[in-house]
């Protein structure tokens, strides 16, 4: 048992390369433990987590937890950290937690994909992350801490009116070329699907398709004039362009 620190009801297994929660731990701290700190692993899998039914804190920094993150129901969790994993798909995640926490009340998911901001990618600024505030709110209606700052009664306001909005929905990916493939063998690939797609529009009548001309002129074989009138005369005197036009060139 080492790198085991327990002390009371807190008890720490930090930096030991585990793939999973050793059965050691719940066996003779499961009952116990109040706080566990795992951080600093190589965590992939929390089933080892069945066992502890008192948890109250809960830290897995530093894994390799991913969007299959599993816990068990742990009814008096208030604090859970996830600080610098792999989860992308906060929804999913979200979803989760309302199930199995109910209790939560500090929540900090910084360093993963999931959560918006420069840790993660420049291209974030703090609208971005503002945002994603707001969709966590709307979610876990009992938090009091997201991350580093404390939930302020505005926030909490903004979320029950705009946070169902504030979902980041990701296009469905479109076909896309194999990764393993060279470029050809890949384009080869897609041709069948881009010739049958050019055959159905091929198929279409002229008439289904969206024009602003009048109906006399949509006539691909009848190739005529259309006169409209129009209220507006102009006559140039507005022009940006005219400022730079001098006398001598007119």
């Amino acid at each position: 048992m080492a790198g085991v620190v327990g002390s009371g009801a807190q008890v720490s297994y930090i930096s030991q390369d585990c793939k999973e929660i050793p059965e050691f731990l719940g066996r003779k701290y499961g009952s116990v433990a109040k706080r566990l700190d795992l951080s600093f692993n190589l965590l992939r899998s929390l089933e080892g987590l069945k066992t502890f039914s008192c948890l109250e804190e809960l830290i897995l920094d530093n894994n390799l937890l991913g969007n299959d993150l599993r816990l068990p129901r742990l009814p008096h969790l208030h604090t859970l950290t996830l600080n610098k994993n792999q989860i992308s798909d906060l929804e999913h995640l979200l979803d989760h937690l309302v199930d199995v926490v109910p209790s939560l009340e500090y929540l900090s998911l910084l360093g993963n994909m999931a959560c918006p901001n420069e840790l993660v990618s420049e291209e974030k600024d703090e609208d971005d992350y503002q945002r994603y505030r707001y969709f966590v709110l709307h979610k876990l209606i009992n938090l009091k801490f997201l991350d580093t700052r404390k939930v302020t009664k505005w926030e909490r306001e903004e979320a029950l009116l705009r946070g169902a909005f504030m979902k980041v929905v990701k296009p469905k990916d479109a076909k896309e070329f194999p990764r393993h493939l060279p470029l050809s063998e890949a384009e080869s690939q897609l041709q069948p699907a881009a010739e049958a797609s050019s055959n159905d529009a091929a198929s279409v009548s002229p008439e289904s398709h969206y024009t602003p001309l009048p109906s006399g002129s949509r006539d691909l074989t009848n190739h005529r004039g259309v006169l409209g009138k129009c209220r507006y005369i102009y006559y140039g005197k507005h022009s940006e362009g005219n400022r730079f036009i001098r006398d001598d060139q007119l």
